[in-house]
């Protein structure tokens, strides 16, 4: 069975998008930590559209900062991998040529640090997860920097070498980018990296800040884990003659739907993202905070009561009247009233929106996937909507539901529970009034919220 690569392209079948720049031409000029599913199917996904539409020196270098994995997928096949769109009329497939290689930060430390460092690299940007971030506690209010998960093999070694190599040569600063689901993530970020530059090289911090900068982000589409039948599905779509189809070990499954709300504040050149439908906007906050207690809140809630009720998808837990009546509840009535709104920004329409998309019959995403981490995601999806209502004298049925079912997740009902504080949670749970040892004073989840008793 043949791999896709740069040699193959021209074997596969018209129908099938492809890269319409000369790849060997262009330039690094970002280079993305964590090169997951999430983000060749978003960021890198709208930088190959760019240079499909004339942007020219964007090309990715991904970095993966523990696991092979996907730098053994994507080398061998130069970069190039699949995007499927499911949607209940099948498949639309295109090739995304943005990403030129994969290096492994544990293998390959000093690489790395040469990417970030080049001349041509001017956006530096992060798909890490939550727990990504290294914040102290469950994160909230922003969290501060925990030094000790900092220290091992994260981001913030890299992106501080390479600055600093940047900074002795006489270059131009960088955009940090966070791309990830994290209420004011350009915020967050840019103190995080001021923290450890403080602590680790102090005479970087007014270079930082005068060089470099980072933007608030909101991302939006429903990647869902790629299963072996997905890649044998895109395998053979991609074959064209029989005996000869074309494996593509990274492709990624997606929903037809994305959205990229991006602060105009760069420190130097980007991509024209916004002409292949990013939105460049100077405040991020009500698209942001819309995202998080609308959509994410009620994703998992969806999870935690949909795994309770015996659901495995997102389209299964939608399909159910009485899952179905919490959602809307929770967009609607809980999360809705406490969104300040951008001009023109439709929280109705919106919520009739998502309602649609998590039906989507073609994406089966587990709801086992989005109940992971469920620690640092409560705080800004339902905690927040929670401290908001009660300052207003008003209840959240939903979400208090929401919480009953994430405690029965925490006792072990679902299997094994992955989460970066699990010790504290599961020892937490195990009390006679669990609510009280999880969200009452002192407990590992209070801070944003905290339950009155």
């Amino acid at each position: 069975m043949r791999r896709l690569s740069p040699d193959t392209l021209a074997a596969l079948p018209a129908e099938v998008a492809r890269p319409l720049y000369d790849r060997e031409s262009q330039e690094v000029g970002i280079v993305h930590f964590g090169i997951g599913a999430f983000h060749r199917a978003h960021q890198a996904w709208y930088t190959d559209a760019a240079m499909n539409a004339g942007d020219r020196d964007w090309m990715i270098t991904g970095v993966s900062l523990r696991s092979p994995g996907v730098a053994r997928q994507m080398n061998p096949q130069g970069g190039l991998y699949t995007v499927a769109e499911q949607s209940a009329d099948g498949a639309a497939l295109r090739i995304v040529g943005s990403v030129r290689n994969v290096l492994v930060a544990s293998e390959e430390p000093d690489a790395v640090i040469a990417a970030v460092a080049a001349p041509a690299t001017r956006i530096v940007s992060l798909t890490v997860t939550e727990k990504g971030y290294c914040r102290q506690g469950d994160g909230g209010s922003g969290g501060s920097l925990d030094f000790d998960l900092a220290h091992s093999l994260s981001f913030y070694y890299f992106v501080t070498q390479g600055l600093l190599a940047r900074a002795k040569a006489g270059l131009p600063g960088v955009t940090l980018l966070s791309c990830d689901n994290l209420a004011e993530n350009g915020a967050i970020l840019e103190r995080l990296m001021r923290q450890y530059l403080a602590r680790h090289e102090p005479d970087l911090v007014d270079w930082f800040d005068q060089h470099c900068t980072c933007p608030a982000t909101m991302i939006d589409r429903i990647v869902p884990a790629t299963t072996d039948e997905d890649r044998a599905a895109v395998a053979a779509a991609l074959g064209g003659l029989e005996d000869e189809a074309c494996q593509d070990e990274a492709c990624v499954v997606t929903e037809p739907f994305s959205q990229w709300v991006i602060e105009d504040r760069f420190a130097g050149p980007r991509p024209r993202w916004e002409a292949v439908g990013a939105q460049l906007v100077t405040e991020v906050a009500p698209y942001e905070t819309a995202k998080l207690r609308m959509l994410n809140g009620a994703h998992s809630l969806l999870a935690y009561c949909g795994l309770r009720a015996g659901h495995e998808y997102v389209h299964e837990a939608i399909a159910d009247p009485a899952l179905r009546s919490l959602a809307e509840q929770l967009m609607r009535n809980e999360a809705a009233p406490t969104i300040t709104t951008a001009p023109g920004q439709d929280l109705a329409a919106y919520a009739d929106a998502l309602i649609a998309r998590f039906a989507n019959p073609s994406l089966n995403h587990r709801l086992i996937q989005i109940a992971m981490d469920g620690s640092q995601k409560i705080p800004q999806r339902w905690l927040e909507t929670l401290a908001h209502n009660e300052a207003h004298d008003r209840t959240c049925p939903a979400i208090r539901e929401g919480l009953s079912a994430w405690i029965h997740h925490l006792q072990g009902h679902n299997g094994p529970v992955d989460d970066p504080l699990a010790d504290k949670l599961s020892r937490a749970v195990k009390s006679d009034t669990p609510m009280i040892a999880l969200f009452g004073e002192g407990g590992p989840m209070a801070g944003i919220w905290t339950l009155k008793v």
